[in-house]
């Protein structure tokens, strides 16, 4: 869902939405995939199929973690 969100005219800097940073992480989790970085897919098919291959490395090593022993 995409939010237009107006700017006052006395506020100063960036807006910065509640969500907006978990959007900006996922796309430098994307940039990190080195064939994401540029668009070189012919198909779009091919695209998403990359996309996914990206997020399941990074939720197999979210995985593979150590975790922390509990006391």
């Amino acid at each position: 869902m995409l939010t237009i969100v107006k700017r006052s005219d006395d506020m100063r800097g960036f807006v910065v939405l509640p969500r907006q940073w978990i959007v900006e992480r996922l796309f430098a989790h994307l940039m990190r995939s080195r064939r994401l970085v540029r668009d070189v897919e012919r198909r779009t098919s091919s695209a998403e199929a990359m996309v996914y291959w990206s997020m399941i490395l990074l939720m197999t090593r979210r995985l593979a973690r150590p975790r922390p022993q509990r006391p």
